[in-house]
């Protein structure tokens, strides 16, 4: 598609904006896409013992294919996002995602574990560069006062693949895991067409959503900071629910699944219900999630009742998708340079986030034990929500607001 036959994008409401069902099939494209991606990710933790026998290496080297994947996602993501700022989206998509309908079948017909790891690394490149920029794609195709459920929903699609892709995936794989990933290449060939077809392809820096709305060089900061602490406590925790439930709560395996999927069904209700609130209180979002995880990794810390520990599980599941959507959506807004490079410190920071929860938890569990590490995570979430609510108060109150497009710093 050729941009000048459509408009350009720019601050002005242009014809792409307006051509609803062009917008709305590359959302679509999107949302597959973020499905595809987070399933990608998380697929060997459903099929590691399979992967271990097949290709006769220990369970901690299939863990790896997990967290050598957050990891590359945490380092390159910012990099990578500078190095294509001048690339036209729709290029760039198109390639992530024949990257991923390559890299998937080529994990697929590994046959050792060297070239599976080097597979799982592509999609993590891939990937990096999908969420750097994700967030300004989608949010540029609709206008401004509905940004927040733009976001909303690409991150609904994205959650879907912890309750249903990886589930489904690890039922697919239970004879055969090699299948689950050669089925990833489908995913991305089906969201490929109406990116490549429909979507401009102008120049990043005159994309509608290019650059924020709101340009806030210390609520940038803080939010990045913010996000790092909340996925260190949420993951410190999340890593090890299944030992906490198992065996401190006393539930049995059965109900331990089926308080997963229900973990999973409150992240994608959590998420649903934030996207509507962050058009009218972007950075209350993001505090009441933060704050809402902490109270619920300290509860389960505390809960001694199998009642009580469930409903702190779900009351986790409701803030852990919304705190990366409206992390997300303070970039957008308070990015004082680009959006891109913005989205893609926000994705790394939050990988980042997530490895070394992973590795607080597990030096707090081998000392103190399993409740003390939700302790410890529920306590570094709350530093994350007391730090947004300090940075939620004007420095100077009673001042003037700082003109539109100016930076605060």
């Amino acid at each position: 598609m050729r941009p000048g036959r459509y408009g350009v994008w720019c601050g002005r409401v242009d014809t792409f904006a307006r051509n609803h069902w062009r917008a709305l099939s590359v959302l679509l494209g999107l949302m597959l896409a973020a499905f595809a991606f987070n399933t990608a990710e998380n697929l060997p933790a459903g099929l590691i013992d399979r992967i271990a026998g097949d290709l006769h290496v220990p369970l901690w080297a299939v863990g790896l294919l997990v967290s050598c994947y957050g990891l590359t996602v945490a380092v390159v993501s910012v990099p990578l996002a500078h190095l294509t700022r001048a690339v036209p989206r729709r290029h760039l998509l198109t390639g992530v995602l024949a990257a991923l309908a390559v890299s998937g079948p080529a994990a697929a017909l590994a046959p050792a574990y060297v070239p599976l790891l080097g597979a799982r690394l592509v999609t993590a490149l891939a990937q990096a560069f999908f969420w750097a920029v994700l967030g300004q794609v989608a949010a540029g195709l609709f206008a401004p006062r509905v940004r927040g459920r733009v976001l909303g929903t690409v991150s609904l699609a994205g959650s879907l693949a912890l309750v249903a892709g990886v589930p489904a995936g690890t039922w697919i794989g239970r004879h055969d895991w090699r299948l689950p990933f050669g089925l990833l290449a489908v995913l991305a060939l089906a969201a490929l067409p109406p990116i490549a077809a429909l979507l401009p392809t102008t120049a990043p820096d005159s994309a509608p959503a290019a650059y924020a709305s709101e340009p806030d060089t210390r609520r940038f900061r803080v939010a990045l900071v913010a996000v790092t602490l909340s996925a260190t406590g949420g993951f410190a925790g999340f890593t090890y629910v299944v030992a906490l439930l198992g065996g401190e709560s006393g539930f049995a395996p059965g109900a331990i699944s089926l308080l997963l999927v229900c973990l999973g069904v409150a992240c994608l209700a959590g998420v649903a219900a934030t996207g509507p609130f962050l058009d009218r209180f972007p950075w209350a979002a993001l505090a009441a999630a933060v704050l809402t995880q902490s109270a619920a990794l300290l509860g389960l810390a505390a809960a001694r009742h199998q009642a009580l520990a469930a409903c702190f599980l779900a009351l986790f599941g409701l803030a852990l998708g919304p705190v990366f959507l409206a992390a997300q959506n303070a970039m957008l807004r308070h990015a004082p340079r680009r959006t891109d490079l913005a989205l893609a410190a926000n994705s790394g920071a939050y990988n980042a986030g997530i490895a070394a929860g992973a590795a607080l938890g597990g030096l707090v569990l081998a000392r103190a034990g399993v409740r003390t590490t939700f302790a410890a995570g529920g306590l570094v979430s709350l530093a994350a929500g007391l730090t947004l609510l300090r940075a939620a108060r004007p420095r100077h109150p009673g001042s003037p607001p700082a003109p539109p497009g100016s930076i605060r710093r």
